[in-house]
């Protein structure tokens, strides 16, 4: 038996012996003949990211083609006005079934011709939707759309399917097989409505959100590489350590029920984990906010994934894009990490 073969062999009976369960390794790709191999080269991890996002497809359901999009027909229905912003109530065309209602946020006294970086902020579960990163709710520690609008940039903050204007949001009736991809459409819509103006720069687009809006802010970067910088507080953890491994909590029509429906919630059958969604967002720039005490995205979870995915960001050579946080709290967004966060977006949005 020659030293290749036995390497090869090797390398097969390991991702056999794991099952589906190798989602949780980053070091190994399938090459077009299905022969595993590892990873060496920035090409290597591109197509197993192809394979990711083709396993995240297969739970979710499949993005629809964008490749014809209907006009965004923009709808203002209420202007307030600030010194530093106007805060427009606005609905526009998501698909040509449907509108989406979003706050838009826009920098007053910007000089004529002066681009600005647009930000998509995503809200947590709340019954208020968008309200919540306006500041409307009872949790201080949520209103980032607000601040960022305070601090210069073009802001929209998009209502989640069954909150906020969407509330009534009938999940049967749409084409999508889970809620989850809906949210993704919806919000690349967003980012095509702030590349669409003429005072954001699409080439410094970056996307924020906590719990909720942390994870929704993974599966946008994820989809859509227009994003420069994703924030993502009190957003992931492996469904290993998502509560001991019950991921239940991921199954409601605003999720993905299919974890239910077809992989038994069972997270070693489940075609894609946390480890490959965050190290798919390299090598653009990742800020994570991860409690020591947060009940629903255990740290720890984090902790095991952040070697892997570190390893990622080195092989593109940036690993300084790469940054998480553990404050000593709880299921929150305190203000030391989310001003490290505004740094970091800051930072890695320069035009510079």
């Amino acid at each position: 038996m020659n030293k290749e073969f036995l390497i090869f062999l090797l390398l097969n009976v390991f991702v056999v012996g794991l099952g589906e369960g190798n989602h949780r390794e980053l070091d190994w790709f399938r090459n077009e003949a299905g022969q595993v191999q590892p990873i060496r080269t920035v090409e290597d991890w591109q197509e197993r990211r192809e394979h990711i996002l083709e396993g995240f497809q297969e739970v979710a359901g499949d993005l629809p083609s964008r490749e014809v999009l209907p006009e965004l027909e923009i709808e203002v229905s209420e202007v307030r006005a600030t010194e530093l912003y106007s805060r427009n109530t606005i609905t526009f065309v998501s698909e040509t079934v449907d509108r989406l209602s979003a706050f838009l946020y826009v920098p007053i006294g910007v000089p004529k011709g002066e681009r600005r970086p647009g930000i998509v902020a995503l809200h947590p579960t709340h019954k208020i939707g968008k309200g919540v990163v306006d500041g409307q709710s009872e949790r201080p520690n949520r209103a980032y759309a607000r601040e960022l609008a305070e601090k210069g940039y073009v802001v929209i903050a998009p209502d989640y399917l069954s909150f906020g204007d969407e509330a009534d949001y009938d999940f049967a009736s749409d084409r999508f097989e889970s809620g989850t991809m809906k949210g993704i459409w919806n919000h690349m819509r967003c980012v095509d409505l702030l590349t669409s103006r003429d005072d954001v720069d699409p080439e410094r687009i970056g996307a924020i959100g906590h719990s909720l809006g942390g994870h929704n802010a993974i599966f946008l970067g994820v989809f859509d590489t227009r994003l420069k910088a994703i924030v993502s507080s009190c957003g992931w953890t492996p469904f290993h350590d998502y509560k001991e491994g019950n991921i239940t909590g991921w199954t409601s029509d605003r999720y993905l029920p299919a974890l239910r429906d077809r992989y038994d919630l069972d997270p070693d059958k489940v075609p894609f984990d946390f480890y490959e969604l965050v190290a798919s967002l390299a090598p653009r720039s990742f800020f994570s906010n991860s409690p020591l005490h947060d009940s629903n995205f255990d740290y720890r979870g984090v902790e095991k994934a952040a070697p892997k995915v570190r390893r990622v960001y080195e092989l593109y050579g940036v690993p300084d894009r790469l940054r998480i946080a553990y404050p000593d709290a709880d299921h929150d967004f305190p203000p030391a990490v989310r001003q490290e966060a505004f740094e970091f977006l800051e930072n890695q949005l320069s035009s510079n």
